[in-house]
This record gives structure tokens, sequence and C-alpha cells, in this order.
């Protein structure tokens, strides 16, 4: 009775905290997914100068969406829904191949995750200093990347609905000004532009790494999988709404900017489209282009943000980090993990473009190879695990599905620099140290974690398990009820009888 009454009690504060904290619907997730993957055409320039012209570049954004971009998405719906829980990525391959990988894979993806977010506060100061030299001065430039770091990571710990519909007011603005630019250059448009590639300039490293980076990260989203409203329904219209918004959004100026004005391939490079919003419109459009790229790097530091504080949160709340990683603000924000990733974002902004560019493609490829893996391996050993979201594919399909995003990863590693295979090998040694060290803390008692399972005895069926009471958890969310209640109670009772749960998703021992 007493047992009863607490999970009643749990459940009325569950009730209670998503008032206070409101769930992601679909349009602002969409706007999120956005911004984890693009945030709008600024940085593909790179694309058309290390193609050796227009084709390669358009051909790149036409193809690379179909064979990598399109599978990670199903992929990454199937998983979602069928772990509707914050962690994404790491409860599927504690799933598939057990808690040590889960780590690893958390590791390397939060690793990879916070070298990208140290970009974009440096590319807003790079867009700006056009306007104002001044931020070419180290005097200047480093309080200013200080103070935007702080700013944008205070709107993080300010609420996720927060982050949701800033990103939407963001993108509108990133995006209006390409719209306005594709409709003026019609008139002046001449097709044979487009066909212009000097093979001899192609730079083939660079031109997968620009295709790569700008059309990577559609997982991560998966890591809010416990802050969406009703999950099961908008994760998948969400991923495949932003995936048309993405390839929309290079596709237009791209061909707008290659096929209206006559260029030298040399002079693409990042900022470029803003030269050629004033050749097409004037200065007036360049000034906006210049603005919305500014603005928009604020947009993709706020959406990595969220991505990475909640992966933290996710690994803590099943106990493969200490609870403090788990400990929410009164905004229901993971406190602790804003303030690791962004000290993350800090120490690393020291770094070039390229190289952290190269760097975190490699520790992001290594990942995406264990979260198909993780997919295949989960159609095959566990067929009965509820997926809300299917892809419509049998086993041989999916594997089929997922060679050519596979073929493209191996691709991407190996072309990389030795640099980058060294400092990637660390990274990869390091995380292998970390998780014997937190076993010892655990064992030890020197920090507290919030499972009572330990981690060296964990269940993969655990991860299922949290899932399940996850999803059960949120009251709001229909569609995952009537799927719960649609598969009969078999498989509550069995969890039930193998383990008492409480409402935070935690197995206890008898």
């Amino acid at each position: 009775m007493g047992e009863e009454g607490m999970v009643n009690n749990d459940l009325n504060n569950a009730e209670n905290s998503n008032k206070v904290n409101p769930k992601l619907t679909i349009l602002p997730l969409i706007a999120l997914i956005f911004y984890e993957v693009s945030g709008g055409p600024f940085g593909v320039e790179d694309s058309v100068k290390s193609g050796g012209g227009p084709l390669l570049s358009l051909l790149g954004f036409l193809i690379f969406p179909l064979l990598w971009s399109l599978p990670e998405a199903l992929v990454t719906a199937e998983l979602s829904t069928s772990f509707p829980a914050n962690g994404g990525y790491v409860l599927w391959i504690a799933s598939a191949f057990g808690p040590f990988w889960g780590f690893q894979e958390g590791f390397w993806k939060w690793f990879s995750g916070v070298m990208d977010n140290a970009l974009y506060p440096v590319l807003f100061l790079d867009y700006l200093k056009h306007s104002f030299p001044i931020f070419n001065n180290m005097i200047a430039r480093v309080p200013a990347l200080l103070a935007i770091t702080i700013l944008l990571t205070y709107l993080n710990y300010r609420g996720l609905h927060i982050v949701g519909y800033s990103a939407v007011l963001l993108a509108c603005f990133s995006l209006l000004p390409f719209l306005v630019m594709g409709i003026f250059a019609i008139p002046r448009i001449k097709p044979g532009r487009w066909l212009a590639v000097d093979y001899k300039n192609v730079k083939w490293r660079g031109y997968f790494n620009s295709l790569f980076w700008n059309l990577n990260y559609w997982d991560n989203a998966s890591t809010l999988a416990g802050e969406i409203e009703n999950p099961s329904r908008t994760f998948p219209k969400a991923l495949f709404g932003a995936l048309v918004l993405v390839v929309c959004s290079y596709l237009v100026p791209l061909l707008a900017g290659t096929g209206a004005v006559e260029t030298d391939p040399s002079d693409w490079s990042d900022g470029y489209f803003a030269q050629i919003g004033m050749l097409i419109g004037g200065s007036w459009l360049k000034w906006w282009i210049q603005a919305a790229a500014a603005l928009s790097n604020m947009g993709l530091f706020e959406a990595e943000m969220s991505s990475d504080a909640f992966q933290l949160l996710g690994m803590s709340e099943i106990g493969l980090l200490p609870s403090v990683f788990a400990a929410r603000s009164k905004y229901g924000t993971p406190t602790f993990s804003i303030l690791c990733s962004a000290s993350g974002v800090i120490l690393l902004s020291w770094m070039s473009f390229q190289e952290i560019l190269e760097f975190l493609n490699f520790l992001y490829a290594i990942g995406m190879l264990f979260e198909f893996a993780a997919f295949i391996n989960l159609r095959i050993k566990k067929p009965q695990l509820n997926r809300p979201y299917k892809v419509p594919l049998d086993t041989f399909g999916s594997i089929v599905l997922c060679l050519p995003p596979v073929f493209l990863l191996v691709l991407v590693m190996c072309l990389a620099s030795l640099k980058t295979y060294f400092v990637s090998g660390v990274v990869v040694l390091l995380g292998f140290a970390l998780y014997p060290l937190l076993l010892h803390a655990k064992d030890r008692k020197w920090v507290e974690f919030n499972a009572e399972i330990a981690l060296w005895h964990y269940d993969n069926n655990d991860i299922e398990r949290r899932a399940n009471v996850l999803d059960d958890e949120a009251v709001s969310d229909e569609a995952s009820h009537g799927l719960l209640a649609g598969s009969t109670s078999s498989r509550t009772s069995q969890v039930s009888d193998d383990n008492n749960i409480s409402p935070v998703g935690i197995a206890k021992s008898d």
C-alpha cells in the first residue's frame, strides 16, 4: 500500500512537471532537428570550391541525402520510438551490445558534439568581423567568445521549449533571405553554369568532409526523446519534415548562386553567399544574409547543446554516469550536464575550423557504424521489440539500406589525416579507461549513481524496460499508451514480475 502511494505521488509529480516544463511539439522539434543537421546553407560554399565547380556540389546535395541522410533518418525514427527516453543512441547500443559499448558510444558522440559546438561561437564572430573589424583582435575576440557561450548556455538552462521556439524563429529569419535570393535569381539563371567542373582541382577529402558535415547528426535529436510530446507519432514526422527542409535549404541557394552569377570556384569559401546576395539583390540582401548567418550559428549552438546535455542526463538515468548528471533545474533542464558541455566548448574553441571538422567527423563516423550495427542486431535478436514506427523493410532489406551509408562512413574515415587518426585514437582509449574507473568509483561508493542495477551486472533487457516505463510515465503521450495497451498486459506483467520498477524507471531488487 505504501509503495502504491509512492508510485501515485511520483506519477502526480511527473504530471505537474510536464505542466511546468512543456514537452516539445512537432514544429519546435523540426526546427531543432534542422539545426542539429544544418542550420541553413552557411558552410556549403566549400563544397563548390573543393568540388572544382558547381556540378559535383549540386550532385552531392542531391544524391548524398538519399544514400546517407534518408537511411540515418529512418533508423533514427525506428529506434527512437522503440526507446522513447533521454539518451537516444546510448540506449540502442547498450541494448544491442551491452553497457560497455553503450558508454563508449555516449562518450564518442558527446565528445564529437562538443567539438562541433565549439565551431559556432567562432563562426558567429567570423561573420561579424566583416562589419566589426575589432573582432579580429584577440583582446576583443576572447571575451566575446566567452560572453556568447555563457549567454547561449543560459538559454539552454532556461528550458528546452524556449530553445525549441527560438529555433523556429531563427530558422525563419535565416532561410527567408535565400528564398528571396532564389526568386530574384530566376531571370538570370543559365543552366549551363551548373555543369561546370574542373576535375584537376577537385579535393576529395574536403569535398566529402563538407558533404558529410552538412548532412549528418540526424540521430542527435534521439537524445531528447524523453522530452517530446507523443514521440511515437511526433518523431518520425519531424524527422522527415526536417529532411525536406534541409535538402531545400542547400539546393535552392546553390542553384541560384551558381546559376545566376558567373564565378570562379576558388572564390567559394565560408561567407561567400553574402557576396552572391549582393550581386543578385544588392547590398541590403548581403547584410540580411550576413545577419542570418550569424544568428544561424546561435541556433546551431542551442540545438547541439541541448542534445549533448540531455544525452548525459539519459546516461545518468540508466546508471552509466553519476546521478549529478541527471539533476534537473526548476526549468527541467540538466544543470550539471549543460555546464560540462559548455566547459568542453570553451576548452576546444582554440582549434581551427578544418581540424575540428575532420576530428568530429571521424568520431561521429565511429559512433554511426555502431548505430547501424545495433539497428541490424536488434532486428535479428529482438524481433519482438516494441516498434511504434518500423522501417518498412525486412531484415535483408534493412541490411541493404545500411550498406550505402556504411560505405560513406568508411570512406570518410579512410580520407582522414594521420593527426586525426592519432587524436581519435586517444579519445577512444580515454573512453575505454573511463568505464572501469566509473565501475570502481561506484563499487567504492565514491560517487552516487541513480540506477540501483550495478553497471557490471547490467542486463540489456533493462534498457528496454527503462524505455517502456519512461514511455508509460509520460501521461500525455496518448499514442504510446495505446500501443502499450494494444500489445496486451503480458509484457508489463513480465517486467513487474522480474523487477519492481518505480516511475523513474529504476529496476530494484526485492
